[in-house]
């Protein structure tokens, strides 16, 4: 496995120790199934859109930066937005340049937020491989330290302090439903629980990685579109995902467009959580029973991003 509890555990240290104003412990939010309209004991929601810079990804991005040397030319990181605003915000906690490859698919909302972090931001294709592609030659000309969006050991484990907190708060949850774009959030959470929680893999129906891989019996470059595309929006599963998946995760389903949108408004209609869609594909599954609990069980959802614009709420 390339992920271990102590890589972990060792990450949270540094986290707590050093930066525990930049990563926040996120709250744990428990609520009875019936609160959420699901038949089930408990539903706990780790909101982890309130984490640094409106998603996960700032525990893996700061845990890359802090654990190599950063040269003058600073860092860059390809991103349809997340990762890009995490890195860029490491960045500034950290005093070094940022420069950040979005596709043209990334929203304006996460474009805004990255040029107010001070990154430099350019527009590099279609979809977020091209984006890459265009980041990996850039690269290569300036020799900035390299932060991959999800496939990086000290990425993984940054994402895997969230579920390190998680047990912290509430204990081992009987399941735990997780999006998934390239993996590395999925990879760091699997790492953690392994077989003592039933991890679930969620993905749109119109960014189906992790699933058409599944098929395949191994990574492969799907087409990417939809609701949720600009935060899972990659291509192909990353391959650290990919081994840990296979060895911790069960299940991965699919989500239409539709029940995403319905979740995502629901969870800002009736929680007042202001959501971006990657982080409604939980409530997703279970409302639209793509995945069915039963009625003793506690899931726990990871909200895991909050960059969206608010008037697309409405």
């Amino acid at each position: 496995m390339a992920i271990d509890c102590y890589q972990i555990e060792s990450c949270k240290r540094k986290f707590d120790e050093r930066y525990s104003h930049f990563i926040h412990q996120t709250p744990l939010w428990k609520l009875p199934g019936r609160a959420l309209g699901v038949d089930c004991a408990e539903v706990w929601l780790k909101l982890e859109h309130l984490q640094t810079g409106g998603s996960f990804k700032a525990r893996g991005m700061l845990n890359r930066l802090l654990s190599n040397p950063i040269p003058p030319s600073g860092v860059i990181v390809a991103s349809g937005g997340n990762a890009g605003i995490a890195t860029a915000a490491a960045a500034r906690e950290l005093g070094v340049p940022c420069e950040v490859f979005v596709p043209d698919i990334s929203s304006a909302a996460k474009r805004a937020r990255l040029a107010a972090l001070g990154a430099r931001v350019v527009v590099g294709g279609a979809a977020y491989a091209d984006a890459l592609q265009a980041c990996l030659a850039r690269q290569q000309e300036t020799g900035a330290l390299l932060t991959h969006a999800y496939d990086q050991p000290e990425v993984l484990a940054g994402a895997g302090t969230l579920a390190l907190e998680i047990e912290r708060q509430g204990g081992l949850p009987d399941s735990v439903l997780v999006s998934v774009g390239g993996g590395g959030l999925i990879g760091g959470v699997a790492s953690w629980f392994g077989q003592h929680s039933r991890v679930v893999a969620l993905e749109p129906e119109r960014a189906p990685a992790l699933f058409r891989a599944r098929e395949a019996g191994r990574p492969v470059d799907v087409e990417v579109s939809g609701i949720a595309a600009d935060s899972l929006g990659a291509r192909r599963i990353g391959s650290l995902a990919w081994d840990i998946t296979q060895a911790q995760v069960r299940d991965a389903l699919l989500l239409t467009d539709e029940s995403i949108r319905a979740a995502q408004l629901w969870l800002w209609k009736e929680l007042k959580l202001a959501v971006e869609p990657a982080a409604a594909l939980p409530l997703a599954a279970l409302h639209s029973r793509r995945y069915v609990p039963r009625a003793d069980e506690t899931v726990c959802l990871v909200i895991c991003g909050a960059n969206v614009d608010p008037a697309s709420l409405n």
